[in-house]
């Protein structure tokens, strides 16, 4: 009898999984901070970073003044950018709904922080690993809730499973008016607010104290950090005004901006020099053909790739999004589009090297797709980070392939002038068409009306804030830059810096907009 009772009960349908939510009810939220210091203590959270914490707004003016707060950590979404972003599956959605990570694999790329919407993942500054809320999912697969909600005083912080509809996370949901942050970027959070004020929900509805001054503390400074608010801006009309609020680090510094530039020299080399070589501009026997092109374009990739490497947390893991790739990730197809690019420039060069130059006819049309696809596959990366609502924009892939073929002809000058002069004058034209082009393409960038408030703010922190020097050092070296076809070689220099300080203000004013 027990042994057919065992078989009946296999023989069941399998209850689904739950899916796990949490309901953050602000009414009862007193901003003790107990969540926060038992998440630090439960899952060993280092100083200067956090999983959770609790953002304080002061809303009206004295005497009809209130504090409101608003518990911010990962929203748990059921469309996680982050995970869709993440190279090697570290960032990864459970069969109950978690987003959880896994350190071991994890190679520090920092996708996963320019990709989500609320600023909810960081670097453990000592294990160099992306971190975040987990729904302290060892204590739910214990059968243990997690540790803020044991703690919070007033029951403000519930969990429970969406399919359960006696849960009372559920019935809240399902009955009483909740909100979720940024639905707009339709990630589906499964993090929901009861109660929650805007003025906390939205990070730029309320003015940042002057002088930075918060409750208990002065927040951490500098071109790095980016704090809710902004000095000089906030879209609510309510007297709100920030109380305390955690400082939070960009994910991607000069080393990305660097690496747009060398990878645009890297493409534009063998490019110009490919679509010349077809339009009839290059012979097939040129030096500039045989061997600077491949030359030029094969250092300036070797560079590209030393820095994505160097800008890794765990560069040595680097291998790891050959290995465990995961496809949906841009990081991933672009590491692999660098790959095919490389092998196409060496074999250009073994054929040279040979004195095979027949075999170069065969790597023609391979060769203007994957350098054409070098050059525009960081657009893609870019719209990735779901985060960054500068990024999200169309023109982009024909914008890089306009900077890259800038960039490549201005590489190739100074070869050409003492190799090929023939071919001088085309690239002198060149460059000047694509620097003015290039030009355009930013004056629409940021005179046309943005979609949005928070790349309103990022057109704004890059022509007239923290990167306002770097941008129009960027647009004045690169007018000097179009006047190519009079300036000559001395365009060149001009041109390339103007093209590196535009890279640098529009990677860096992409992040500068604060997101929790």
């Amino acid at each position: 009898m027990p042994e057919q009772l065992t078989l009946n009960q296999a023989n069941q349908p399998q209850s689904p999984q739950p899916q796990w939510a949490k309901v953050i009810d602000q009414t009862r939220c007193i901003g003790c901070h107990a969540c926060t210091t038992a998440c630090k203590s439960e899952n060993l959270v280092p100083l200067s970073v956090t999983r959770t914490y609790v953002k304080h707004v002061d809303v009206g003016e004295f005497p009809q003044a209130r504090r409101a707060h608003q518990v911010t950590r990962c929203n748990q979404c059921a469309h996680a950018p982050c995970v869709t972003a993440c190279p090697t599956t570290a960032m990864f959605k459970r069969a109950d709904g978690i987003v959880d990570f896994d350190k071991s694999i994890c190679i520090g790329c920092k996708a996963c922080m320019a990709a989500c919407p609320y600023d909810a993942i960081f670097i453990n500054p000592e294990d160099h690993s992306a971190e975040k809320c987990n729904f302290c999912a060892h204590r739910i697969d214990m059968g243990l809730e997690p540790a803020c909600v044991v703690v919070c005083p007033t029951e403000a912080i519930l969990i429970g499973d969406l399919r359960d509809h006696s849960a009372k996370v559920t019935q809240i949901v399902n009955r009483q008016p909740v909100q979720v942050r940024r639905p707009e970027k339709e990630t589906l959070p499964k993090l929901f607010y009861k109660g929650a004020h805007q003025a906390t929900l939205d990070p730029l509805a309320a003015r940042r104290p002057a002088g930075g001054l918060f409750m208990w503390s002065e927040q951490q400074q500098g071109t790095n950090y980016v704090v809710s608010g902004h000095p000089e801006y906030h879209n609510s009309s309510a007297a709100a005004l920030l109380a305390y609020d955690v400082a939070h680090t960009i994910p991607w510094d000069w080393r990305v901006s660097l690496y747009t530039w060398t990878k645009g020299i890297a493409a534009g080399a063998y490019l110009v020099a490919l679509l010349f070589l077809l339009l009839g501009f290059l012979q097939v026997g040129s030096t500039l053909w045989l061997w600077i092109a491949p030359v030029v374009s094969g250092l300036f990739l070797a560079i590209t790739g030393g820095l994505l490497i160097w800008d890794l947390e765990h560069p040595e893991r680097f291998y790891l999004i050959f290995t465990k790739a995961q496809w949906k990730s841009w990081l991933v197809k672009g590491a692999f589009i660098i790959a095919g690019y490389s092998l196409i420039l060496a074999l250009h060069f073994l054929a040279s090297l040979s004195g095979n130059t027949s075999m170069q006819t065969y790597l023609l049309w391979p060769g203007l797709l994957l350098a054409g696809m070098t050059a525009i596959y960081t657009a893609y990366l870019f719209a990735q980070a779901k985060a960054r609502d500068l990024w999200q924009n169309p023109l982009l892939p024909p914008h890089l392939l306009v900077q890259s073929l800038l960039a490549g002809s201005a590489a190739l000058l100074p070869f050409a002038a003492w190799f090929d002069q023939a071919i001088v004058i085309p690239l002198l034209w060149m460059l000047g068409a694509t620097s003015l082009l290039h030009l355009l393409m930013v004056w629409g960038e940021v005179s046309l009306t943005h979609p949005t408030a928070h790349a309103r703010l990022a057109v704004t922190e890059m022509t007239r804030g923290r990167y306002r020097t770097y941008f129009w050092a960027g647009i004045v070296l690169t007018m000097l830059g179009g006047l190519a076809p009079w300036f000559g070689l001395a365009a060149v220099p001009l041109a390339l810096a103007g093209l590196l300080f535009f890279e640098h203000a529009y990677v860096q004013a992409g992040q500068s907009v604060p997101l929790a």
